[in-house]
């Protein structure tokens, strides 16, 4: 149990009972004089929590009263709720004040049954508090003092919390050379990095694979995070997910295998295992096993605590990370304590020499100790700390958790309860933040000085503490820079586990008896609950405040789930077959996170969704079925997240959905907001809803391209729709209109416009919006330029990615005035007059094939991709950089394309040559070329035309096929074995004796001997098989099934695997009646 959660609680229940709020409830049902003396029994305790939960640490008769005590408060609590939650289901009823006394009267909220009830319940639970008071015979101090949320004394910004790697350069560079160091055993070899918690293995494991060298040397890279329990399986699947970039099926280990060896085969890689804790030598073996495909060079990267797996892991000498040397641990203390600056005081130097002595070289203590230590400037304060509380802890160097643990001592009260709660996830886990935050408000440990106050708001402010504290870390951010990710370090969770004393999953066997639960979440899991256990864990969790089953394959949300009463987060996304959701979830008042994004299958929304009043976010994006909103939506006002709007498209059914004016009244939407299918607005005509919403960040605009509408309706209701200016992202899909609304161009904060599937003819001006990075044209059939020319001072000043997609009539970029025919001249523009985007990093375009011009990007150092696009356009790019070239060889400018670093051509049929200025690109790593036949000769080897232009470039890839790889030709040897390969290809050869001393051999692409094993061997005794009929197979005898197989295969019309064993192979054979002799 975290420290300080029952002295929280109780205050909670202190300050709700004295509410004038409860006094009226307590006349009301006739329980007021109960609920005043529950009041004095709570804080008669209340006041000795805080001595009580120092002393537990020392004490274990204190610790057992403690256990004793809080199962009551926690009933106290979820009694404190009932009777909240009983006003709310009150204030949402429907009906006159006569219709309200009858439906009460007949419930069981009548008002003397339900007084009579609460009251005994009430004196019940404050008999058992006086008793275990009562049982206390040991002496505890009455403590006050304010235990919430204070604002930080150091100003917070979003360079002040950097991953922070000092003192490991020399680790790093040795590290990076024996992984390019070539394998003395095998294709595949193992290195492992071995030290305690806390040295920063994973840091400078994640620093190592992203540095340049090793990004060049190894054509693939994948990152694992392993942890406990080592499970062959999962491990397969984890790699094969990374690997692939998306979800892997739930196959058999054999199925994952096959899978896995055809991306790792032949290929150098590089693979990192991190956090492995596994000492099995059998399940070790069995997965390396899975991994010897690669190609030679390819490395696995273990980094473990444990030097037993260091030992049975690795090929290569395990490294030895150890702890930071005195200098650099003291710069390390500095650059977090007090901003690199030392201290000029010759105490204070004294002291923090000490104290980061304490810390033995362990960059995790280090850091996290002077976290603590910036907030406190004064000699005496370090000073105190110094002597009172780290001298106290004992120096271990094996061990530092009871150091980390003096910085979770110094937190408050309720960012306690959000760091201990953090041991409900798996180690390693990516954290969603903002879910993480839902759930914080949800289990009430967030505090607030006022009503007005946004709890997620304060909720973001904890969380940055206890990331700047190094609680958290490897902390992402979405595009528009909000904290999206992060993850805990291994000993952090550690020390959150130890706090709770709770594991870190919460596993499905044996819910029976958890009716005290709160917090039950399953999120992605691969298998299923019965009917009967199912409805079993909604009717035992009745004190759940925060219910998660994404992904978990359920049909049906149950009817009884309104017993939950207490809910406050529920997520049901990604379930695909839910069709409905049942109205009786509506009596869930307490709810303020519903998730029901990417239900495939989800028609409708509950039709009382009004009586939800702390309803504060609806995540219902993905949701792809819905046919309308329901009425009322626009009443839950505290509603801060809506991500999904659907315009009914019968509108006869009005009374039954709700509109797009049902968004009027939620002005404190934030995030992302699509509205859909909005060729259904009758007449266009929609009130101004959207220019109130300042929190907004992302707005979706789409129609139903598969549906004729007025074009002229549509355009109005598009035009009505204008956001507010602080907007960052737009989306317009399936727009009908020939022309955009006017407003699109005074959203001058913009940063992202994507534009798919319009009909639209013209743009509006787009080059003007000074904070527009990422520009995606998808898909515009009628377009034919990008803008007509203007007096622009200024081109796209902070344009970074431009995408243009399969827009089939676009010519050019930008159409002169004057101009109303399809002259060539409209396309051509003189020196003086050349536009450049002054910072675009990747350009693509795809399926253009008749644009002809496009403004320079001199600077491009990313990506450049052309794909079926015109032979004008490739000639045109290329020609204005040389002419860029040639002005600028006399300054210092940087020219143009020379930080490209890929470019991809492709689909270009009548594309004939290669520029030879294509020897200036000298920052370009990877050329490749697809589907070009006529560039495609010129570049495919040595001899080709266009060699001399690109032999620079460390990787070229021409039609699928490697020529160069990190500046290696590729070609060579099977040029050179050309010749003589005819005379090479068996043992019956004449030069096979000059051949056969090669350990590897390979001609044509065919493999002839591998590792000193002849393979061809077993494949001619075989041959004999292939004059067989199907009838007489099966009297041969087989000995070397894969190659059988495998020739078999080439003859006969079986769709079979090489690699199944012999049984399953002959009954296929035996069963089969499509033999069919080719």
């Amino acid at each position: 149990m975290a420290e300080g959660v029952l002295f929280d609680i109780a205050g909670k229940i202190i300050k709700k009972l004295g509410s004038r709020a409860f006094c009226e409830m307590g006349l009301w049902w006739g329980v007021r004089d109960e609920l005043m003396k529950l009041e004095a029994t709570v804080s008669s305790i209340h006041n000795m929590l805080l001595d009580a939960e120092e002393q537990q640490k020392q004490n274990r008769q204190v610790k057992g009263w403690l256990e004793k005590l809080q199962e009551i408060v926690y009933d106290a609590d979820d009694l404190v709720d009932d009777f909240a939650t009983e006003a709310l289901r009150r204030q949402v009823m429907t009906g006159n004040r006569l219709t309200k006394e009858v439906t009460l009267f007949f419930s069981s909220s009548n008002r003397l049954v339900y007084g009579f009830k609460m009251g005994h319940k009430i004196k019940a639970i404050r008999e058992k508090l006086a008793d275990i008071e009562a049982d206390r015979q040991f002496r505890l101090e009455v403590r006050t003092g304010e235990r919430g949320y204070t604002t930080m004394v150091r100003d917070q910004t979003v360079s002040s919390v950097p991953e922070v790697v000092i003192g490991r350069e020399g680790d790093k560079k040795a590290i990076i050379e024996l992984l390019l160091a070539s394998n003395s055993k095998g294709n595949v070899s193992v290195l492992s990095i071995v030290g305690i918690g806390g040295l920063g293995k994973t840091t400078l494991a994640q620093f190592i694979f992203n540095d340049e060298r090793i990004k060049n040397y190894f054509e693939l890279k994948i990152w694992v995070c392993v942890s406990d329990p080592f499970d062959v399986k999962i491990i397969v699947r984890k790699i094969l997910e990374t690997a692939t970039c998306k979800k892997s099926e739930d196959l058999e280990l054999e199925a994952l295998t096959s899978q896995l060896g055809n991306i790792l085969n032949g290929k150098r890689y590089l693979l990192v295992l991190d956090d492995v804790w596994n000492e099995d030598c059998e399940k070790w073996d069995n997965l390396k096993k899975i991994l010897l495909g690669g190609s030679s060079g390819s490395k696995i990267l273990v980094t473990t605590r444990s030097k037993i797996v260091a030992q049975i892991s690795s090929t290569e000498e395990p490294y030895l990370l150890e702890g930071l040397s005195p200098s650099k641990s003291w710069s390390l203390f500095l650059h977090v304590a007090l901003r690199g600056q030392e201290p000029k005081d010759s105490k204070i130097k004294k002291i923090v020499e000490e104290i980061v002595k304490k810390c033995v070289g362990v960059p995790l203590a280090i850091k996290t100790i002077a976290s603590l230590l910036c907030y406190k400037y004064s000699e005496n304060e370090w000073g105190t700390f110094l002597e009172n509380e780290l001298s106290k802890v004992a120096q271990n160097e094996n061990d530092i958790l009871p150091t980390l643990k003096l910085s979770y001592d110094h937190l408050s009260s309720p960012l306690k309860h959000c760091f201990a709660y953090c041991a409900l996830f798996p180690k390693g886990y990516k954290i969603d933040v903002k879910t993480l935050i839902h759930l914080w408000v949800a289990q009430g440990f967030i505090e607030s000085s006022s009503s007005t106050d946004c709890a997620d708001d304060i909720g973001l402010k904890y969380f940055m503490e206890l990331w700047w504290r190094s609680f958290f870390q490897e902390v992402k951010r979405d595009k528009f820079e909000n904290i999206h990710f992060c993850k805990m370090h291994d000993l952090m969770h550690d020390l959150a586990t130890s706090i709770t004393g709770i594991g870190t999953t919460i596993n499905p066997v044996g819910l029976s008896n958890t009716r005290k639960l709160r917090t039950f979440l399953l999120p992605h899991q691969r298998f299923f609950l019965e009917t009967s256990h199912e409805m079993s864990i909604h009717l035992n969790f009745k004190k759940l405040r925060a219910f998660g089953v994404s992904g978990f394959g359920i049909k049906k949300v149950p009817n009884y789930i309104k017993r939950l009463k207490h809910l406050r987060y529920l997520d049901v996304s990604e379930n695909y077959e839910i069709r409905t959701l049942p109205n009786s979830i509506t009596n869930l008042q307490n709810l303020q996170v519903l998730n029901v994004s990417n239900c495939g299958s989800l028609k409708e929304l509950p039709k009382d969704i009004k009586k939800m009043i702390n309803l504060s976010h609806l995540y219902c994006d993905g949701c792809r079925s819905l046919t309308h909103m329901p009425p009322g939506l626009g009443q839950l006002t505290s509603l801060r997240t809506l991500t999904w709007f659907v315009v009914a498209k019968d509108n006869s059914v009005a009374k039954n959905v709700g509109g797009l004016t049902e968004l009027n009244s939620l002005n404190n939407l934030r995030g992302s907001l699509e509205i859909t299918d909005l060729g259904y607005v009758k007449n266009g005509i929609i009130n101004p809803i959207l220019k109130d919403k300042s929190l907004l960040q992302s707005l979706s605009l789409s129609s139903d391209r598969d549906d004729d509408a007025n074009v002229q309706s549509e355009e109005m209701a598009f035009q009505n729709l204008q956001p507010h200016p602080n907007l960052k992202e737009l989306k317009v899909y399936s727009y009908r209109g020939t022309r955009f609304p006017s407003w699109v161009s005074s959203l001058t904060n913009l940063v992202n416009i994507k534009l798919l599937y319009c009909r639209c003819q013209h743009l509006p001006p787009l080059d003007q919006i000074p904070s527009l990075q990422m520009l995606e044209i998808w898909a515009l059939y009628d377009l034919e330029y990008i803008e007509i020319e203007g007096q622009a001072t200024v081109f796209f000043p902070s344009l970074k990615y431009l995408k243009l997609r399969s827009c089939r009539k676009l010519k050019g970029w930008r159409k002169k005035r004057d101009d109303d025919d399809d002259s060539d001249d409209s396309t051509t523009i003189s020196i003086s007059e050349l536009l450049q985007f002054p910072c675009l990093s990747q350009f693509i375009c795809q399926c253009c094939p008749t644009l002809s011009w496009i403004p320079q990007f001199p600077f491009i150092d990313d990506v450049l991709q052309l794909e079926r696009v015109s032979e004008q356009l490739v000639k045109q790019i290329s020609q204005h950089q040389l002419l860029l070239l040639l002005l600028l060889l006399s300054s210092s400018v940087v020219p143009p394309l020379s930080k490209l670093k890929q470019l991809k051509i492709s689909d270009c049929p009548r594309l004939t040559s290669l520029p030879q200025e294509m020897r200036s690109l000298a920052s370009l790593r990877e050329l490749i070329i697809e589907r070009c036949p006529l560039l495609s000769k010129r570049c495919a080897n040595k001899k080709g035309e266009d060699w001399p232009f690109i032999s620079h470039i460390p990787n070229i890839e021409v039609d699928d096929k490697r020529i160069q790889w990190e500046g290696c030709y590729l070609l060579e040897d099977e040029e050179k074995s050309y010749a003589t390969s005819e005379g090479c290809g068996n043992k019956k050869d004449e030069d096979w004796p000059f051949v056969s001393h090669s350990r590897n051999l390979k001609l044509k692409g065919k493999e002839f001997q591998w590792d000193g094993h002849y393979v061809l061997e077993d494949e001619e005794k075989s041959s004999t098989l292939l004059s067989t009929s199907a009838e007489e197979f099966f009297t041969l005898r087989i000995t070397t099934m894969e190659t059988v197989t495998r020739r078999f295969m080439q003859r006969w019309n079986i769709g079979y695997r090489a690699k199944q064993d012999m049984r399953s192979f002959r009954a296929a054979i035996a069963n089969s009646l499509l033999f069919q002799k080719r």
